[in-house]
C-alpha cells in the first residue's frame, strides 16, 4: 500500500508542474499509447507477505467499482479503514478469489510456524513470537477475507515498510562505517610513507569523486526536463508534465510506484557515480537513488553526511568489544582443547599401563606354570 501512497504524492508534484505555460507542437510530441511490452511487475517490498500483498491489490484492481474508490481515496481514508468497507460492494467472483488467497496464505503461514516450532523444539518455543506471523490477517475466521483482514493488511504493510526503509538506512550506515574503520585498521599497518601516500590518494578520490556535472535538486522541473531531453529524446522546450507522466507510467496503472520514481534519478545518479571508478561507490549510489525517492514523496532532503564521527566511534567501540568478546570465546575454546587433549594423552598412558601390566601378569603366569615330564604330562611332588 506504501508505493499507492507514495505515487499520489508524486502526482500531484507532477500536477503542480502542469501551472507552468508550455507551448507544445502536438506533432513533435504526439499521444503516447501504453505499450503492452513495457509493462513491468511491481517492486517487491520485501515484507515475508509481499507476494500475498500483491495477489490481494491485483484482485481487488478488478473491480471496477473498488478500483475506482482505491483511485480517489487519500492516505488517511485507507488507513481509516473506510476503503475497506467498499469490499461489501465488490463482485460475488473477487470475493471468491481473495477467499481463496486468503486459505492459502494461512496454509503457508501454518507451514512456516510448524518448521519454525520443529527447529526450536529443544530450545523451548514462544508461540507469541509465532503467532505473530498472523498480524497482516484474521486468523480467526481462516474460511473468509473480511474487511478487517484488508484494514490488518493495510496497517501492517504502511508500519512494516516504514520500518524497513528504516532498517535500510541502518544497514547502510553500518556498511559506511565498517568501510571507514577497515581503512583506519589498514592505515595502522603502514610505514609513516605509506600511510601519508595512502592518505593523499584516499583524498584525491575524495575530490575526484566529487568533481562531477550539476546535479539537480530531485523531482525538480530542471531534472525532469533533463529526463524528457536526455532519455525521452524529446524537445526542452515542449516539456508537458501529463505527457511526462503518461511516458514513465510503463505499467499504465496511473500512478509512478516506487520502482518508475527511481528510474527518473538514474541520470542524475550517472553524473555521480561510474562503476568503472575506484572512488565510486555502487552501495552509495543505490542509498542516493532511496534518499531521492524519499526526499520527493516527503519533500526533505538529507544532505549531511552518512554518519558523524561519534557514530563512528561508537561503532569502533562495539566492533571492539565483540573482537575482545571472540577473542576470550577463542581462547575458553583453546582452554577446554588443550584439557580435552591432555584427558586424551593420560588416556591413553592408562590405556598403555594396563597393556603393559596385562603382558607382564601373562609373562609371569607361564614362568610359573608346574613342570611337566618328557611326554609332557604334569610331575607332582610328594608331600612329605
Amino acid at each position: 500500500m506504501r508505493w499507492r501512497t507514495l505515487l499520489l504524492q508524486v502526482t500531484s508534484l507532477l500536477v503542480a508542474l502542469e501551472a507552468v505555460p508550455i507551448d507544445i507542437d502536438k506533432t513533435k510530441v504526439g499521444n503516447p499509447e501504453p505499450v503492452e511490452s513495457a509493462k513491468i511487475d511491481p517492486p517487491d517490498t520485501g515484507l515475508y507477505y509481499n507476494e500475498y500483498l500483491r495477489q490481494v491489490i491485483d484482485v481487488l484492481e478488478t473491480d471496477n467499482h473498488f478500483r475506482e474508490k482505491l483511485q480517489k481515496a487519500d492516505i488517511e481514508e485507507i488507513k481509516s479503514g473506510k476503503l475497506s468497507k467498499e469490499l461489501d460492494l465488490v463482485s460475488h467472483h473477487v470475493r471468491t478469489k481473495l477467499d481463496e488467497l486468503k486459505r492459502q496464505e494461512i496454509s503457508r503461514l501454518r507451514m512456516l510456524i510448524k518448521a519454525k516450532s520443529d527447529s526450536l523444539q529443544d530450545m523451548g518455543v514462544d508461540h507469541q513470537v509465532l503467532l505473530k506471523q498472523f498480524d497482516h490477517l484474521n486468523h480467526k475466521n481462516p474460511e473468509k477475507f473480511e474487511s478487517t483482514d484488508l484494514d490488518m493488511l493495510i496497517i501492517s504493510a504502511t508500519n512494516d515498510l516504514e520500518n524497513y526503509d528504516k532498517t535500510r538506512h541502518e544497514e547502510f550506515k553500518k556498511y559506511e562505517m565498517m568501510k571507514e574503520h577497515e581503512r583506519r585498521e589498514y592505515l595502522k599497518t603502514l610505514d609513516e610513507d605509506k600511510r601519508k601516500a595512502e592518505e593523499l590518494k584516499y583524498e584525491e578520490m575524495k575530490k575526484k569523486h566529487e568533481n562531477h556535472p550539476k546535479v539537480n535538486h530531485p523531482g525538480s522541473k530542471d531534472q525532469l526536463k533533463e529526463v524528457w531531453e536526455e532519455a525521452d529524446g524529446l524537445d526542452p522546450n515542449d516539456f508537458d508534465p501529463k505527457t511526462f507522466f503518461i511516458l514513465h507510467d510503463l505499467n499504465s496503472d496511473g500512478y509512478l510506484d516506487e520502482q518508475e520514481l527511481e528510474a527518473l534519478f538514474t541520470k542524475e545518479l550517472e553524473k555521480v557515480y561510474d562503476p568503472r571508478n575506484e572512488e565510486d561507490d555502487m552501495v552509495e549510489m543505490e542509498e542516493e537513488r532511496l534518499r531521492m525517492r524519499e526526499h520527493v514523496v516527503n519533500e526533505t532532503l538529507d544532505h549531511q553526511q552518512f554518519f558523524t564521527e561519534e557514530e563512528l566511534q561508537e561503532y569502533e567501540t562495539l566492533l571492539s568489544l565483540q573482537e575482545k568478546q571472540l577473542k576470550k570465546k577463542a581462547e575458553d575454546l583453546q582452554k577446554q582443547k588443550e584439557e580435552l587433549q591432555r584427558q586424551q594423552d593420560q588416556l591413553e598412558a592408562q590405556k598403555k599401563e594396563y597393556h603393559q601390566i596385562m603382558k607382564q601378569m601373562k609373562q609371569k603366569k607361564s614362568q610359573e606354570a608346574p613342570p611337566s615330564g618328557p611326554g609332557g604330562e604334569l610331575k607332582f611332588h610328594p608331600r612329605m
